[in-house]
Formats: structure tokens, sequence, C-alpha cells
């Protein structure tokens, strides 16, 4: 082999490790900075998302504001932080949520003194126990599956509230097995 083909060889061979170092990078940027990609392990979050599913969790989403009450959020589990929960925002900051008969009432949203009932058509399984009342503090979230009688969430917790730096992001679409959209749930 002459000098000029193994040059070509060479510069070939360094165009493809530069193509992979900049797709690992890449790769690791999107994972670490833009996206979650987790596995669900539990069916806290029946019927909208099962056991094993993939997921993936928007990290920006929250960077400019905070979360919505019905959003589906991926965050660090309050009593043990090396852990990624799923769960729904049922409760936001400065409310007090109160669970009647499976129902889940909110007093102080939006100044509104009355125990207003939430719209949960999404729940799958209602737990027909009462809880509460909790008063949710500043810069925390209540949170709750959708499957409530299979559900370890803020109801079971010795740390209640999910504080919002602790909160990955939102829960955009599950990607296997098969694609559903979680965003507008």
């Amino acid at each position: 082999m002459n000098e000029s083909a193994r040059a070509d060889i060479i510069r070939e061979l360094i165009s493809w490790a530069k193509t992979i170092i900049f797709a690992v990078i890449l790769a690791v940027f999107i994972n670490q900075v833009v996206i979650v990609n987790a596995t669900v392990p539990t069916g806290s979050m029946e019927n909208n998302i099962m056991p094993n599913d993939r997921i993936v969790a928007f990290r920006l989403q929250y960077l400019f504001q905070g979360p919505k009450r019905y959003d589906i959020v991926v965050f660090r589990y309050p009593d043990d932080p090396s852990q990624l929960f799923v769960k729904r925002v049922i409760g936001l900051p400065g409310e007090t949520v109160s669970i009647r008969g499976g129902k889940v009432y909110i007093t102080g949203a939006d100044g509104v003194e009355d125990p207003v009932p939430l719209e949960d058509s999404f729940v799958y399984n209602p737990d027909p126990r009462d809880f509460g009342p909790y008063k949710v503090p500043e810069g925390c979230y209540f949170m709750m599956g959708d499957n409530r009688y299979n559900s370890l969430d803020s109801r079971f917790w010795d740390n209640k509230y999910v504080e919002k730096g602790t909160i990955l992001g939102r829960v955009l679409f599950k990607y296997y097995p098969g694609i559903k959209m979680l965003y507008n749930i």
C-alpha cells in the first residue's frame, strides 16, 4: 500500500472518529440538558402510562414557569432522591388538598376559599379513603398517581411535597411499547 492510500485511510478513520465523538457528545448533552428518558416501573399511572413504558420528559419546560395542575412530571422522590418518580401535579403552592370519598378538593386556588372538586376523568382506579388536608408550601407541589388505589404518592410519603427544583421535566410522550402523546392529558 502506498503512502497516499495510507493517508486516505487515516483521514477516513479520523473523519469517522470525529463523527462518532460528536454524536456521543450531542447525545449526552441532549440527555442531560434537554430530555429525561425513563422507564416507569409501576402501575401507579395506569391507564395513561403502563408498567415498563418508556417515556420522554422535557427538562426545559419549567425553566421560566412553574408546573401546572394536571402536568405529568418526572421528579426526584422526596424520601429518596436517588429514585425518579412519575406522577401528576395535583396541588399547587399555597393550596390545600383534601381527599374525601375518593374525590380531590382544592382550597385556596385563585383565592377561592371554598373547596373545589377537581376534574379527574383520567383517574383509573379511585381510592375511596379520606386523606388530608395537606397545605402545600410555597415552591412545592402535591403529586398523585392516576391509579389512585395503587400509587405511592404524596399522601403516603414522609416528605409530602415535591420542591420545584427536584422536578426534572414534564412528560411529553411514551415511546415504547407504542407511541402515545401525554402532553395534553
